[in-house]
């Protein structure tokens, strides 16, 4: 399944009351990391049927990113029944994310 976009007006729904676990990309479209980790990004979507991958523009989003205390981006964040259970800045390997999603 490919990565859900999320805005303010999907976020609680999409996200926080999402049966499964959630891994949320935070990034904008001028950031260099962002770029490296979208297709892994994309990849993880395609693979993984036990998570739900999203993802949130923060130059479209800047609430959500501020929830969040984004300072940097790509902010990874893994959410399980709601709340905060993993957390990543910078670009990552794959393993890496996968290992924060496991």
């Amino acid at each position: 399944m490919a990565a859900l976009h999320i805005t303010r007006e999907n976020f609680e729904k999409e996200v926080l009351q999402s049966e499964k676990k959630v891994l949320v990309d935070f990034w904008a479209s001028w950031c260099g990391p962002c770029k490296m980790v979208s297709p892994l990004i994309d990849e993880i979507a395609d693979e993984q049927d036990a998570v739900k991958v999203c993802k949130v523009n923060v130059d479209e989003q800047p609430e959500l990113a501020q929830a969040f205390g984004v300072m940097s981006i790509p902010t990874l964040v893994v959410i399980e029944g709601g709340k905060i259970v993993g957390q990543a800045v910078g670009a990552r390997p794959k393993a890496d994310i996968l290992a924060m999603i496991s």
